[in-house]
């Protein structure tokens, strides 16, 4: 009875697990939807206000987010063929978010009429490029370790 129980039980969670996984591949496809609209929006924009330069470095900031969900996309394709999911995937995520940041915060200080100085500060870049260099030694860390099958 209580195995009958336990099944039935472990039935209902796998089936709500792969609803929610559903649920998170339709807003994983609308949120690409809207960023690529946000970042068409940008180009419109910048041609708009003739400011090219700041303009292209807002919407490379928006692809980077773009890259960010197309890496979530492949682990939700990933994770429903098989089962599994990677770590890599996380610190992939990282790792763009880092570099978006190190890209775009500057064009978005200068745009909001920030005091420059404060955001830019050699202190701030340098936390920002430590760690990317963290991350990016853990995703090599990470891949060599997957290519051997240890992970």
């Amino acid at each position: 009875m209580i195995t009958s129980f336990e099944d039935r039980l472990l039935s209902a969670l796998r089936a709500f697990n792969h609803l929610l996984h559903a649920f998170l591949a339709i807003a994983l496809v609308l949120a690409s939807m809207m960023v690529v609209w946000e970042f068409s929006m940008d180009v419109v924009h910048s041609f708009e206000v003739n400011n090219l330069a700041s303009g292209f470095l807002k919407a490379l900031g928006t692809l980077f987010i773009v890259w960010t969900l197309s890496s979530l996309i492949s682990a939700e394709i990933n994770y429903v063929q098989s089962g599994r999911f990677h770590v890599i995937v996380f610190i992939e995520v990282a790792m763009i978010s880092l570099l978006r940041q190190l890209i775009v915060e500057p064009v978005r200080t200068a745009t909001d009429g920030q005091n420059l100085e404060q955001l830019t500060s050699s202190w701030h870049y340098g936390l920002l490029l430590a760690s990317l260099l963290v991350i990016g030694v853990l995703h090599k860390l990470v891949t060599s370790s997957e290519n051997k099958g240890t992970v």
